[in-house]
C-alpha cells in the first residue's frame, strides 16, 4: 500500500465553526482551488480526509513544507509520526481488540456507538469515580513499550490503557482527556481519520484538523492536551484506536484516597 502523504495542518482562526476554511497566507484561491487537479492520482483515503476535513487548508506545495515526522508539529504539544506499525503489526492489534470484551461507552444517561475496553485505571463517567481495574493484556506489552520510547517516557508510566472500535457512524464528541490524566498518546488503526482541534477564544474558536493515517501515532501534552479540545467526526468504515495515558499528580492522589 503506497504511503500517504498530508500536508502539515496549520491553525486557522474561525469565529462560527460552520464558517469555510479560508486559504493559507500568501494563497489565493484560485491557488489553493487549483490543487483539487492533483487529487486525481490521491488513493481512496487520502480523498476520504479531504472530503472529511473541510476546515484543514488546501495549499499547493509552494506554500508550505513537507512535514517532518519526527519534528515539531505546528500545534505545541502535539508530536506525529506516520507509519509507526507495519500492515501486519496493524492487523493483529485490530484482531486482538476485536477478541476483547468490549462495552458501548457511557457518558450519564447517554450511550455511544463506539465500544470500549479499559485497563490499568478506569475513569467512571456517570459517577466519577477513579480507581484501578484489570491489569493490560499482553499483547498490548510491546506497542506499549514502542509508544513510550516515541513519546520519550518510561513505559511504566503508560499506566491505562484504552481500546475503542468505532463501527461506521461512531463518533467521539469535543472534549478534553480527565484532568486525572496526563500526556494522551493514540495510536490510529483501519481507516483514516481528520483529529479536529479548537481552543476557545474570546470569540469564537481558533482551530487547527490533523488528518490521523493509518497505523500512526500521535502525543499529546502541554498546550494540545490542555488548552486544546479534540474531536473525531463519525465515518463511513470501521476505525479502531490504541490510547495509553499517563496518571497526573491529581489521578495519583485520587488514587490513593481510600474510598
Amino acid at each position: 500500500m503506497p504511503r500517504l502523504a498530508f500536508p502539515r495542518a496549520v491553525p486557522q482562526i474561525v469565529a462560527d465553526p460552520n464558517t469555510p476554511a479560508s486559504p493559507a497566507p500568501g494563497c489565493s484561491l484560485s491557488t489553493s482551488g487549483a490543487i483539487f487537479s492533483q487529487t486525481s492520482g490521491m488513493s481512496s483515503g487520502a480523498l476520504h480526509l479531504y472530503a472529511r476535513a473541510p476546515n484543514l487548508p488546501i495549499m499547493p506545495s509552494d506554500c508550505i513544507s513537507q512535514p517532518d515526522l519526527f519534528g515539531p508539529h505546528t500545534l505545541p504539544g502535539l508530536r506525529y509520526r506516520d507509519d509507526f506499525l507495519s500492515e501486519e503489526e496493524e492487523s493483529n492489534l485490530i484482531r486482538h481488540i476485536d477478541a476483547e470484551d468490549l462495552a458501548p461507552f457511557r457518558f450519564q444517561q447517554w450511550t455511544g456507538k463506539r465500544l470500549t475496553a479499559t485497563f490499568g485505571w478506569s475513569y467512571d463517567f456517570e459517577t466519577g469515580r477513579f480507581g484501578p481495574t484489570r491489569p493490560l493484556p499482553e499483547f498490548l506489552t510491546p506497542v506499549r513499550e514502542r509508544a513510550a520510547q516515541f513519546a520519550g517516557l518510561a513505559a511504566s508510566r503508560l499506566e491505562q490503557a484504552l481500546l475503542i472500535r468505532y463501527d461506521a457512524g461512531a463518533e467521539i464528541g469535543w472534549h478534553r482527556d480527565r484532568p486525572v490524566f496526563e500526556e494522551v498518546i493514540g495510536i490510529s488503526l483501519g481507516s483514516p481519520a481528520p483529529m479536529r482541534f479548537r481552543q476557545r477564544l474570546e470569540k469564537g474558536f481558533r482551530r487547527n484538523t490533523v488528518p490521523l493515517a493509518p497505523r500512526s501515532i500521535y502525543l499529546l501534552s502541554g498546550e494540545a492536551r490542555y488548552e486544546w479540545e479534540h474531536s473525531i467526526d463519525a465515518l463511513p468504515e470501521a476505525r479502531w484506536s490504541i490510547t495509553f495515558r499517563t496518571l497526573s499528580e491529581k489521578g495519583r492522589a485520587k488514587s490513593s484516597r481510600p474510598e
